[in-house]
């Protein structure tokens, strides 16, 4: 995604960069979202001098196998010990336990595994979400202790909120900022197409302290200059490559000139043309009507060299080579498959924000609400890419590429946290085993972002001598993503022959911080609640004149 299309005040684009005034990811001089509060008490407790989590059984987040029962001690915000306290079905042997904690978590029966990160967000704005602490909530409910925004936000807002989260002072995720390739956030009101200004754009924001660059195609001169100055800075790269920029920038070409991540699917499937050079468009292509851009994009799921083919072959070994990242965030553009599905999601109801849903109607001016007329033959289409796109990710995985779990929600009925576990399933239903899901939400994900630093892990995996950002969940994830969602998932009980709900993580742990997820829920069902009750009248959501009940 990029972002909304109505500017909130004027911006110089990078024309440069391939950004044509349709695809200007105006989203990102988002106004009037309103900094999360200072983090209370009722927040999370911690962290505290020594916390202990007993007896439970531990996925490292390495793709090794289960083990348990362990006691875990944290020390602050670090973890210095993971215990062997005997095999399972057994009685402990309470003589080789860790000494007491100032606080202690039963984890009989229960899951720990390191916090997840979300490697493509962004926070919402006036017209969608206006408060971060909705976001930041619904984050650490469904257990994601580290995001990287692309953009989070405007830069100095961004680069405020990650320190505020750095020091706890306010209830989030670790947040990292990769700025996206636009004047503005206090860079001259000079458009530059010249590798020259794209080297002294990337000395600015590397001295405002961002984390890496984000581009959406480009010039390759420009495209190769900020990728060679951002690594001599030790930033991190990310592109959303653009179809207007594509014919002369796939994503092969812009990894050759040192790209590190390929976000979404652009780019990909264009690497892999079979009988054109570049995409075979109708006619009357518009790229400035979005469900032609989007749609189209399907479109190429029979274009391509086929699954096993030599040229198939030959992008993922070169990619695997070069340390290339994917980080498809299937989720955000699942709707395509099926959006009747995607609008009846049960938990919009009580925790999608008013506001959001309505953005999400189809509307020419909201960035991603382009389902103007979506047929049964789109979603044929997006049934089909996918498969295919799917197809390539198990094989780059299989060859030993990274993929990384990013979500890009807040658009096209996704809502915040909930989608990361969407997510999760989409890679599974690519072919990923669950402990290969758990790889790619935590230890890739920190690899993606530390190694640009040229840095070692500190989070995403449990280690002693790493931070405490972890997730505890009472069922077994391994047999069942679905127990992430904030919300559980239903279960019949056999004894009392009735529904039940089980699963819903039960304490996300960041920095030590212990966050009681029902807490964080019930936070964000009351801001749901708060802004129905203050629409007056029915609204229109599909096509159907609704009126909100606040409960």
């Amino acid at each position: 995604m990029t972002g909304i299309k109505k500017i909130a005040r004027p911006r110089t684009l990078l024309l440069g960069l391939g950004l044509g005034l349709a695809a200007a990811a105006p989203m990102f001089a988002q106004s009037g979202i309103t900094p999360a509060p200072n983090r209370t008490p009722k927040d999370g407790g911690g962290p505290y001098d020594r916390l202990v989590i007993r007896g439970i059984t531990v996925i490292d987040g390495t793709g090794a196998a289960p083990i348990g029962p362990m006691d875990v001690v944290v020390e602050q915000n670090q973890i210095v010990d993971v215990v062997s306290v005997g095999p399972p079905h057994l009685p402990i042997n309470e003589k080789g336990r860790p000494a007491k904690g100032t606080r202690e978590i039963d984890g009989t029966g229960m899951y720990l595994l390191p916090g997840f990160v979300d490697t493509h967000v962004h926070y919402g704005d006036a017209k969608k979400a206006p408060d971060a602490e909705y976001v930041n909530k619904l984050w650490l409910a469904s257990g994601v202790t580290t995001v990287r925004g692309v953009p989070a936000g405007p830069l100095d807002w961004a680069l405020r909120e990650r320190e505020r989260s750095a020091k706890n002072e306010i209830t989030a995720p670790h947040i990292y900022v990769y700025q996206p390739t636009f004047t503005g956030d206090g860079w001259k009101s000079q458009a530059f197409q010249t590798p020259e200004l794209g080297r002294e754009w990337v000395r600015f924001i590397a001295g405002k302290g961002a984390d890496g660059v984000k581009f959406f195609g480009g010039d390759p001169d420009v495209v190769a200059a900020i990728l060679d100055e951002s690594k001599k800075y030790k930033l991190g790269s990310l592109a959303h490559l653009g179809q207007e920029s594509e014919p002369r920038l796939t994503a092969k070409d812009a990894t050759r000139l040192g790209l590190r991540t390929v976000t979404h699917s652009y780019g990909l499937f264009e690497s892999m043309l079979k009988d054109t050079t570049i995409q075979d468009y109708p006619a009357d292509q518009n790229y400035s009507d979005e469900q032609m851009r989007f749609g189209q994009v399907a479109r190429n799921w029979n274009k391509i060299y086929s699954s096993g083919s030599d040229p198939w072959n030959a992008l993922i070994a070169e990619w695997v080579k070069a340390g290339t990242v994917l980080n498809p965030t299937m989720v955000i553009y699942s709707a395509g498959r099926d959006l009747e599905r995607s609008y009846t999601l049960e938990w919009h109801d009580k925790y999608t924000l008013p506001s959001l849903m309505q953005y999400y109607q189809p509307n020419r001016e909201n960035h991603g609400s382009y389902y103007y007329n979506w047929t049964s033959e789109d979603e044929y289409a997006y049934k089909r890419y996918y498969r295919i796109w799917e197809d390539f990710l198990e094989d780059f995985k299989n060859a030993g590429g990274h993929v990384t779990t990013g979500t890009d929600a807040g658009f096209i009925y996704q809502t915040y946290g909930f989608a990361y576990i969407q997510e999760l399933e989409l890679l599974r239903e690519a072919g990923f085993t669950p402990l290969e899901v758990i790889r790619s939400a935590t230890l890739y994900g920190a690899e993606e972002l530390q190694s640009p630093k040229q840095t070692g892990v500190d989070f995403g995996i449990i280690r002693p001598g790493k931070r405490a950002d972890m997730v505890i969940v009472d069922q077994n994830p391994l047999a069942n993503l679905k127990v992430l969602y904030p919300t559980g998932w239903m279960k019949l009980n056999d004894e009392t022959g009735k529904v039940e709900r089980v699963g819903g993580i039960k304490y996300t742990i960041k920095d030590g911080i212990v966050f009681d997820n029902k807490q964080l829920l019930a936070d964000v069902a009351a801001m749901v609640a708060k802004q129905k009750a203050a629409i007056k009248g029915p609204v229109t959501l599909q096509g159907v004149p609704t009126t909100y009940q606040a409960k």
